[in-house]
């Protein structure tokens, strides 16, 4: 190495990369094996938006088929929208660049979402289910048997919240699941992954980022609030995400309130103590509250009465 270039700032960068890289490899291939998202034999589509997440997506998979046990082949295509502006050369160079086979859809939904949503409104859900259709298509045409999408930790606890505040659903963002038409099985490799380690994966790599116009030049959408405040949220509670993310995949029916998933109407005492009865409320694992946005000490820890689970 250059000793010009060796100083302690370096080495300390490169290290925090090679920290940082360890990890987002170890999260992705941790929530492939989880959901068994990829099989051999398998061609996954990647949609490559341009963005941090799609970017990171596509560069975590090349990375991971060089070196899994399982042999997969990729594909990325990204739905060229007709944004004005849109630099029409970046991905395709990029891609070229990278050694990836890819396919460019170019698909007008600019002015079919500008001509429809009127101005001031959202128009991610027409924009989304646009997009959605055009995809499915794409994936067909391609011979793709998975569906690769970005979305991260975060944007599966954000759409939780979204559901829970202004949906009255208690319902996620699944990391696996068969498309709307019932012909695909859509994953999501980054479940695991923080959107703050990819913006700093984006940023150590360097990739070709292209904003949207659409979406993101709409700051007051509800999402985007959500996003906000899990964001302090975390800052002044360390965690707090990977915790809802923990509790999306230990779902105790029986606590609560969907007739569908347990016999309430019909459930009678059997006689038989039941460690996970009204007992597992006598210790509700509650976090201190903060002073000035920081953590109080904790109080020193007490045992549980009722049988906890450790998440996977």
């Amino acid at each position: 190495m250059n000793a010009a270039l060796d100083t302690p700032a370096v080495r300390k960068a490169a290290f925090e990369a090679n920290k940082l890289s360890k990890r987002l490899h170890r999260q992705l291939g941790q929530a492939i094996a989880d959901y068994a998202m990829i099989e051999p034999g398998d061609k996954v589509m990647v949609c490559l938006s341009g963005g941090k997440d799609s970017h990171a997506l596509l560069d975590l998979l090349l990375s991971m088929q060089q070196r899994a046990p399982v042999d997969f082949t990729l594909v990325a295509v990204n739905l060229d929208q007709k944004q004005p502006g849109f630099p029409e050369h970046v991905l395709p160079e990029y891609l070229r660049s990278r050694g990836v086979p890819f396919h460019i859809e170019q698909q007008d939904t600019y002015a079919v979402v500008k001509r429809l949503v009127p101005e001031g409104q959202t128009m991610c859900s027409l924009c989304s289910r646009l997009r959605r259709g055009i995809l499915y298509r794409v994936a067909g045409e391609l011979g793709a048997t998975k569906i690769a999408l970005g979305h991260h930790r975060d944007d599966m606890v954000v759409t939780l919240l979204m559901n829970m505040f202004f949906g009255g659903r208690l319902k996620g963002m699944p990391p696996k699941l068969v498309s709307d038409d019932g012909q695909h099985v859509v994953i999501r490799p980054l479940a695991y992954v923080a959107e703050t380690d990819l913006e700093r994966w984006a940023e150590h790599r360097r990739f070709p980022i292209i904003p949207c116009t659409l979406c993101g030049s709409q700051s007051d959408l509800q999402r985007v609030q959500v996003r906000a405040m899990l964001r302090e949220w975390e800052r002044r509670y360390p965690g707090r995400s990977d915790s809802m993310l923990r509790a999306m995949a230990h779902v105790v029916p029986s606590h609560l309130m969907d007739r569908n998933l347990y016999p309430f109407t019909s459930l009678q005492p059997g006689g038989v103590a039941d460690p996970g009865g009204d007992r597992a409320f006598d210790e509700e694992p509650c976090a201190p509250p903060a002073a000035d946005g920081l953590l109080l000490h904790p109080a020193p820890a007490r045992t549980p009465r009722a049988r906890t689970e450790e998440p996977s």
